[in-house]
């Protein structure tokens, strides 16, 4: 018997056709084995946080719950990313497609390899309004409630797409 767990997914691109980038890896991570999309929050327009001047993204939170364990699953991402033609060049530069764990099941790991939760997502208004949409009483394992770390942070640069929903099924 696979023993399922929740994990919080941040989605986003910079680079080429993004909205349909976050639809079709919205689609291969509900095609991952043992692994459903239970929520997928609206897309935000998002100004990028740090590295070189680029373009802004288009980001989104998922909520899944899956089989895979927490290696397992950052195996699978990557693997994703690099489908879609994410390349590792430079540290927060532009990309095709970032996916990122946010926290997998409430679990805390200080490993540099998968750092549960996320080290930086408390900071991150691109990551925590598009989760609070999705789930209101979501808590950051460590931090505290993403309702209050939200209210703590400036959204000027995240800003919602109207009409710019993304689903499991073909669109």
């Amino acid at each position: 018997m696979t023993v399922l767990s929740r994990a919080v997914l941040s989605v986003g691109a910079n680079l080429g056709d993004r909205l349909g980038t976050l639809q079709g890896c919205v689609q291969a991570i509900a095609r991952l084995p043992d692994t459903d999309v239970l929520a997928i929050s609206p897309v935000y327009e998002t100004v990028p946080v740090g590295g070189p001047a680029q373009p802004d993204y288009l980001n989104a939170v998922l909520i899944i719950q899956t089989g895979l364990p927490p290696y397992d699953l950052l195996e699978a991402v990557h693997r994703i990313e690099a489908d879609f033609g994410r390349v590792r060049a430079e540290r927060f530069g532009p990309r095709m497609l970032d996916v990122d764990i946010i926290e997998y099941e409430g679990r805390v790991s200080g490993d540099p390899v998968l750092t549960l939760p996320h080290p930086r997502a408390h900071e991150r208004a691109f990551v925590l309004a598009p989760w609070h949409d999705i789930n209101p009483g979501a808590e950051l394992p460590g931090r505290g409630a993403v309702a209050e770390l939200l209210a703590g942070l400036d959204r000027g640069g995240v800003r919602p797409v109207p009409g710019a929903g993304l689903q499991v099924g073909t669109p």
